[in-house]
């Protein structure tokens, strides 16, 4: 029997020696593939057979310990090992590798698997799947790109046809600074110079054009007409126009109005011409006359000039801003100043693009160049894009503090910094942050969330048994799958981009080959002793 037992150990040996080797072999066979973790491999020894049992000390005599003999040994346990494994960058989105101890899940064929290979493409219905199996991976769907909570998954699917709708603008926030040393922008004095022909010929006419502007920093074209009728004696008319459209026709200054040294400085009322000009607001109307006749020969050469005119300060800032189609309009804020502390804004919009109403105010400053009050307040102007779209409400902000538009020293310089609106838009490209949340990026540069990849985390990971194809399937021992959202609950984060590659380290498998190899071959040695013994015995009887 003693000859018999160890053969009988050495072949338990040589059989589980090379169970270590299949599994050596199986480590290096996949030592390039994605997501794999490597496997161990331990022993114990078998049951022992008893020679002679132990007894228990006496008075008179000591103890003995108990005589065994091992029968070989068996396979403890197979492990896998769960450590990290590096990282390689592909560049690829859909290549996704898990940091932690969670892992992906995917459905085949009705059956929730799992597992930490992230190699992942779109298919043609848009699921995101394993290309090898067509397995689906699993996670929460938007819906209006809101991602819902709780942890019911479902396939995640991506349709690249995908298109939001337009977004109308209903509020534009504006910041910058208006210099508080520019000159008021006013028009109550107007300039007007040059030279009036005094002819013997009656009546002989002279016409002079002035810039003139409105409260909103608008320009317009203020023509005055002098008619001499007599020796030094003039009808003064004006007129004013914008372009070639005539806003005010020929009205009189005054008639038989004597203009030379002798009569001095003259001042002419102009009409009030806010209530005869339509959308013209002129601060006041007057036109003051300084002449002096200068004879030339026989012709009198009246030299004139209006004194006082300022350089009006026009600042303008604009923004594209979207109407309900999802066509683009150009919105621009004029701001003129109009007294100390005070400025008036314009918003316009091309003619051709639509009307704008309610669409003046006035910002009055602090001492330290911040808002004190608007009027309106709110700012809300109303727009009528042309083209058949909705009429739209649109919030002017202007900020706080020193966040939004101040009244400082500084040079002035306005710009919009943000609009709510976005024309209609296809999926372009998506991205996949490091909480699984995939983000669709539209042609108009706009971005909405699209989906959510979910991961499970087990009690027990050596519980899982492989079914192949970098896959996982839960066992007894496994406990149940915990479903999180990656980085949250989970201390798993997704990194995309990237895979996970095998953790199997190349030279500690080849030094566990190199036991296991000598390991057989001794074990192949007590066989063979054993059968020369036995080969002994046999030829006892001869």
């Amino acid at each position: 029997m003693a000859l018999l037992n160890s053969l009988f150990s050495g072949v338990s040996g040589l059989q589980n020696l090379q169970a270590m080797m299949d599994v050596i072999g199986n480590n290096i066979a996949n030592i390039n593939t994605i997501g794999f973790k490597g496997s161990r491999i331990t022993f114990s020894d078998t049951f022992n057979q008893f020679i002679k049992a132990g007894t228990n000390p006496s008075s008179s005599t000591g103890g003995t310990n108990s005589f065994q003999i091992g029968l070989g040994m068996k396979i403890n346990s197979i492990d896998r090992n769960w450590n990290q494994g590096t990282f390689e960058r592909t560049g690829i989105t859909t290549d996704l590798a898990l940091q932690g101890s969670g892992m992906f899940i995917l459905k085949s064929n009705g059956q929730q698997l799992y597992s930490r290979a992230g190699a992942f493409i779109f298919d043609a219905d848009g699921k995101l799947v394993n290309p090898q199996n067509g397995a689906v991976v699993q996670g929460k769907v938007a819906v209006d790109g809101l991602i819902p909570s709780g942890n019911t998954i479902e396939d995640i699917r991506v349709d690249k046809n995908l298109r939001i709708p337009a977004i109308k603008t209903t509020e534009t926030s504006w910041g910058g600074n208006l210099q508080s040393s520019s000159n008021i922008t006013q028009s109550e004095n107007i300039v007007q110079s040059g030279t009036i022909i005094a002819g013997s010929t009656y009546p002989s006419v002279t016409s002079k054009d002035t810039t003139i502007y409105d409260k909103n920093g608008s320009s317009f074209t203020l023509s005055v007409r002098y008619t001499e009728t007599a020796a030094n004696t003039f009808d003064i008319d004006y007129q004013i126009s914008s372009g070639t459209t005539v806003l005010q026709s020929w009205a009189s200054l005054g008639k038989g109005v004597t203009i030379d040294t002798s009569n001095g400085p003259a001042t002419y009322d102009i009409p009030a011409l806010s209530t005869t000009v339509s959308n013209v607001i002129i601060d006041t109307g007057k036109i003051n006359i300084d002449a002096t006749a200068v004879r030339t020969g026989t012709d009198d050469t009246l030299s004139f000039i209006v004194d006082g005119n300022r350089v009006p300060t026009i600042k303008n800032g604009s923004v594209t801003i979207f109407d309900s189609l999802g066509n683009s309009h150009t919105l621009t804020l004029k701001f003129t100043k109009t007294a100390q502390g005070t400025w008036r804004y314009n918003a316009s919009v091309p003619s051709t693009e639509g009307t704008v109403s309610n669409n003046t105010g006035t910002i009055i400053f602090n001492s330290n160049g911040t808002i004190q009050s608007m009027s309106p307040n709110p700012a809300i102007l109303s727009f009528k894009p042309t083209g058949g779209a909705d009429t739209q409400t649109i919030k002017l902000d202007f900020g706080k503090g020193t966040s939004g538009i101040t009244q400082t020293s500084l040079s002035s310089q306005i710009a919009a910094l943000t609009q709510n609106g976005s024309a209609s838009a296809s999926l372009s490209n998506i991205n996949i942050d490091q909480f699984g949340k995939i983000e669709g990026i539209f042609s108009n540069g706009q971005s909405r969330e699209l989906a959510q990849i979910m991961v499970s985390t087990f009690k027990n990971l050596n519980g899982l048994v492989s079914v192949g194809d970098n896959m996982y399937n839960v066992a007894a021992n496994s406990g149940a799958p915990r479903i999180e959202a990656p980085g949250e609950i989970s201390n798993t984060t997704i990194q995309s981009g990237a895979l996970e590659q095998s953790n199997v380290d190349l030279s500690e498998e080849f030094t566990k080959m190199i036991v296991s190899q000598r390991g057989f071959q001794a074990n192949a040695r007590v066989v063979t002793t054993a059968d020369k013994l036995l080969q002994e015995i046999t030829s006892l009887v001869r």
